[in-house]
């Protein structure tokens, strides 16, 4: 009776973590849905600012700071990364790209967005310059540009090389790509000149000079709202794995539950049916 009792408890406790693991389930794939029509409004306009930047690239690499090559490459990593767990393998993928990257090239500084940077580059070490968490589903232009200023800052110093975009790409429900891509300098996509031009006005100068902040900003931004649907991606998934799982271990407890009290109700019959016999 006893393996019968601890069974039942089992069992009653497992029930208790579908129900939770059901719940986040759901919570998970109404946040997604909302997290994935953010990111669609911001991908439009990250990627023509991204194609435009590329273009005054060609024609205006020695305007601005920001366009300038440089030979060494002393980089400073933007890391973009949940603020809570429960989400599978996603932040740990991305980190062990990072850190693959890291011991490659040498170069361990950082600026943290989200929980799970922080506190993970805080663990292992690495020269961190800036930190925000909780940052919201949409999160404030203001809250941005204070992590990444001081990468920012150290470009336009000369103290960093290259700044560099580590994220997780959103591809589709089932699949969430590490990427590390290179935000600064703006590099333009062709090595051939096009025989034409924006025009500009009043001058070419005071408006890129705007224009290479707002498209850092939406470049950065556009990142932070693919990992948040990167996240809630991977939790569903994550939950619904769990509560499979939970109702596979029911169900075979179910069956062991079972099996013992057909073992006892046997034992009874023959202890019943030795004593008449003995009668």
């Amino acid at each position: 009776m006893s393996d019968m009792a601890s069974i039942r408890a089992v069992i009653a406790s497992t029930e208790r973590t579908k129900k939770i693991t059901s719940a986040m389930q759901l919570v998970a794939s109404s946040k997604m849905a909302k997290s994935q029509r953010s990111m669609s409004s911001a991908r439009p306009y990250a990627d023509t600012i991204s194609k435009l930047m590329q273009k005054v690239a060609e024609s205006y690499e020695g305007l601005h700071p920001f366009f300038e090559k440089r030979s060494s490459k002393k980089t400073v990593y933007i890391v973009i990364s949940s603020d809570r767990g429960l989400c599978g393998g996603l932040n740990v993928v991305l980190f062990k790209n990072l850190i693959k990257v890291i011991k490659e090239t040498k170069q361990e500084n950082i600026c943290a967005i989200g929980n799970k940077a922080k506190h993970f580059f805080r663990r292992i070490g690495g020269n961190v310059l800036a930190e925000a968490t909780h940052l919201g589903d949409q999160p404030s232009k203001k809250s941005i540009d204070q992590v990444i200023k001081p990468a920012l800052d150290g470009f336009l110093a000369g103290e960093f090389d290259e700044v560099h975009l580590v994220y997780n790409k959103y591809v589709n429900v089932m699949t969430q790509e590490p990427t590390i891509t290179k935000l600064l300098p703006i590099e333009k996509v062709s090595q051939e000149k096009t025989n034409w031009d924006y025009i500009y006005e009043p001058d070419a100068k005071s408006i890129i000079d705007k224009f290479v902040y707002k498209y850092i900003d939406s470049v950065v931004y556009k990142a932070i709202l693919e990992n948040i649907a990167c996240e809630q991606a991977a939790r569903m998934i994550a939950m619904k794995s769990a509560t499979d799982n939970a109702q596979t271990v029911i169900d075979e407890l179910n069956l062991a539950y079972n099996k013992a009290r057909q073992t006892v109700i046997t034992t009874e019959l023959s202890e019943i049916i030795a004593g008449a016999d003995a009668v």
